[in-house]
Parts: structure tokens; sequence; C-alpha cells
């Protein structure tokens, strides 16, 4: 069942009429259990009370016409070939305590009190019918096939205050036991019959359905993957129909948003590149420098929003690429202007990933730890399941209710409209973005004795 869905609709299902096969079972149980106390009632425990009954009544006769008669002779009065009932002066049958069955003994007194004969003690016991019993040549022929079809013996000793014990041995049905195992079998039949059929139906369902999952969490935009072929019931088949539908409609939103953003990026480039020719003619040195500056700074700006915008659709592909060499690249160009950022580079450490865009995210958290801390010390730890970039510096931090809230784009916690002490609140939502869509996870911590962690965790 794991195979299709695990704990899902179709297991529940499984589950459910299993728990009403076994419920309807049990009820079938009680009801044939009912009617085996009811038959056994009427073929065993009724013609014994009648039979005892009758004995009493005889041995009453013999007693008050010959009542000095022997126990022999009573006995010979008493016999029947059909009751089998014998009068005893003490119980034959003490020996068979541990087999007793109160409820048969309970049934025989009240029948014997329905038929005017109040009786002492009574004592009712099972015995199994061992197979050199059958082979006993004094039994009656007869007698042995019912105790062989019957499977058991039932033993009844009646007190009858003065006179003694009647006893009486007869056939017995079978145990609830065998009743049990009747059950156990039609039960394990029905689980096979019904369930089956069930588990079938349901991996038919499962299986498009559980493509369909896989479909909807792996979707990328612009993957040029083919559309789920439809399959199973109609219900089903309208739902991945459905699916293909949206993902079509996703993708074509979506290239009409990368259209839209390369003709606002082309429109306000065109612009900025004319005022950069036209600072050139500023005499100023100091104003001019100043407009550039400016300049950059909104080029870099649209470069930051269009590439945060553009992220859900990367053109860049998966590479594989050496994760240390690329961190220390990036090191190397903060190096380059003279910042102190120190970085001990690991072995090789082969990753697929698309190497501009992290580049991009460790280069962000570095010019963080850069600007508030004044210098950065990065590591690369490997592990056997994930990778770990860690960015540390010992700038101011951040307070720990903020420490998710900088993550959100133009979210700034200097106040000022300054590019160099603020930025414009990109750089974080960006890394982020990035390390999301690689399949990992950043954070922010702060350090003990002052400073902040960034890390990214990157799944191997």
């Amino acid at each position: 069942m794991k195979r299709f869905l695990p704990t899902s609709l179709i297991a529940r299902i499984a589950l459910l009429v299993a728990a009403a096969l076994f419920v309807a079972q049990a009820i079938n149980f009680g009801l044939l259990l009912h009617e085996r106390q009811k038959a056994r009632f009427a073929l065993v425990i009724a013609p014994a009370t009648t039979r005892l009954a009758d004995a009493a009544e005889r041995l009453l006769i013999l007693q008050r016409e010959m009542p000095r008669q022997p126990g022999a002779a009573k006995n010979q009065f008493l016999s029947d070939p059909r009751t089998h009932v014998r009068l005893h002066t003490q119980n034959p049958f003490a020996g068979e305590t541990d087999r007793r069955r109160p409820d048969v003994e309970r049934d025989l007194r009240r029948g014997l009190e329905d038929a005017g004969l109040h009786a002492g003690s009574i004592m009712a016991a099972l015995r199994p019918v061992k197979p050199e019993r059958l082979l006993d040549p004094k039994l009656d022929p007869l007698r042995a096939e019912r105790l062989r079809r019957m499977g058991a013996e039932m033993l009844v000793a009646v007190e009858l205050p003065g006179k003694g014990w009647l006893t009486l041995a007869t056939p017995w049905p079978r145990s609830e036991f065998d009743l049990i195992w009747q059950l156990a079998a039609q039960t394990l039949i029905l689980y096979v019959v019904v369930l089956v059929p069930v588990l079938l139906v349901g991996g038919r369902i499962a299986r498009p359905l559980r493509t369909l999952t896989d479909a909807a969490r792996t979707f990328r935009p612009g993957d040029d993957t083919a559309p789920i072929r439809e399959r199973g019931p109609s219900d089903v088949r309208a739902l991945i129909a459905a699916y293909n539908a949206l993902s079509r409609r996703v993708t074509s939103m979506l290239d009409e948003k990368d259209r839209m953003l390369g003709a606002i990026g082309h429109d306000l480039r065109t612009p900025l590149q004319a005022l950069r020719v036209r600072i050139e003619s500023v005499e100023d040195e100091d104003d001019r420098a100043r407009m550039a500056d400016t300049v950059d700074e909104m080029s870099r700006t649209l470069d930051d929003i269009l590439s945060l915008a553009r992220l859900g659709r990367p053109s860049e592909p998966n590479t594989d690429v050496d994760l240390g060499a690329l961190v220390d690249a990036v090191v190397e160009d903060f190096r380059d202007l003279d910042h102190d950022v120190r970085f001990e580079e690991p072995e090789r450490l082969k990753m697929r990933l698309r190497p501009t865009l992290m580049r991009r995210a460790v280069r962000n958290l570095i010019e963080n730890a850069v600007k508030y801390g004044g210098g950065a010390e990065v590591r690369l730890i490997a592990e056997t399941e994930r990778v770990t970039i860690e960015v540390c510096d010992r700038g101011p931090g951040i307070p720990p209710e903020k420490l998710d809230l900088v993550f959100n784009p133009f979210t700034r916690l200097e106040q000022s409209r300054n590019r160099d002490t603020g930025g414009i609140g990109l750089g974080l939502a960006l890394a982020r973005a990035i390390v999301n869509d690689a399949g990992g996870t950043i954070a922010l911590g702060n350090r003990d004795g002052g400073g902040l962690t960034a890390t990214i965790t990157l799944p191997r």
C-alpha cells in the first residue's frame, strides 16, 4: 500500500473496509453462537433433561413398589438402551471438576424444575472423545458414530436427595473453537475477495494521483516538460487535464512577464545610458562624480529588481561546479578591493547548481558582512547529506525579532536613504530566492560576542 500513497485516502478506505468486514463478522459470530446455544439446548440439554426426569420418576415408582431392591436391580429397572441413565450411590464424575460447564448445569436445573423434579447438586462436565473409545467393541456402533461426529461427550450427574446420583453420558457438539476457526477462515476469504479488488481499484486511482502530486511538487515554469498523460477514472483524468491546462497558463503568464520585464529594462537602461553620456559634459568634477554614482546606483537597483523578478525563470542551466572554487573566487574579488575577508579553501567539492546565481547570493552575504562588520569570515563545511556556507562578521548584529523580517524585499534596518549605509533592501531577499531555487535554506543568527552569521545550507 505504501507504493501507492502512504496514509492516504486509499489506505484509509482499505482500513475502513477491513474494519467493516471485521465488525460484520463479529456480529455474524454473535448470531451464530446464539443459534449454536439454542441448537445445543434443543438437541442435547432438553432430551437429557427429559431422560433424567423420566429416570427419576421410574426410581420413585421402584422405591414405592420394591423398596428393598438392591442397586443392581434398580439399575436394571432404570436401564434403557436409548437413555443410558444409571443410578449411583456416589458421584462417579467427581474427578472431572476441571471440565465443568456451569452454563449447562444452570440449563439442566431449569429444565428439571420445569419437569417438576427438585434435584440437589448437579454436575455437568465436557470430556473429549478419545479415538480408543470409539474402537471399544462394547460401544454401540450408532452411538460410536454419533460420538465421532459430535467430537465430545457431556457427563451429567444429578443428585436425588436420599436416593443417590443419576448419571448420564450424552454426545456433545464440537466446542466454539471450531466455530471461531470456521469464521476466521470465512473472514480471510472475505478479505481476499473484497480487499484485493479495493486495493486494485485504489491503485488505479493512486498511481495517476501520485504522478500528479510529483509533477505539482517539481513544477518549474519553462522546463518544457511534457504534459502528464491522462489516465485513471474519469474524475482523475479531468483533474490531470485541468492541471495540464493550468501549467500552460502559468507558463504563458510568466513568458509574458519576462517579455514585459525585458521591455522595461531596455526602456530604462536607454535613458540611463544617455544620462551617463551627458554627465561627461558637466565641468564640475564633484558634481559629475555624484551624478555618475547616482546613475550607477539606479543601474544596480534596476539589475537587482529584474534579477529578483526573473528568478522563477532563470535562464542559466544547472551545471557541475566546484563549490569551493566558486566561493574562493567571490572572496578574491573582495580581497582585490582590500577588504578583510578570510577563507580557507577546502578540498574539491563538486555540486550541481546555477553558478552565476549562487555566486551572487554568496557575494550579497559577504558584501553585507563587509559593510556592517568591516570584514568577513567565510567557511565551507561539507557533510554527508548537505553542504553549509557560513559568512560571519563582528558587526552590530540584528535584533532577534527581525532576523526573518530582513529577508523581505525593500526591508532596511537602517532608516536612512543612503545606499552605502543601508542599501535598498534587496540583497538578502535575492540571496534567499536564489538559495530556495537551489533547494536549500538560508538563515541568520547572532554570534556570541557580537556579530552575525549567515548560513546557506544546500543538499548534496
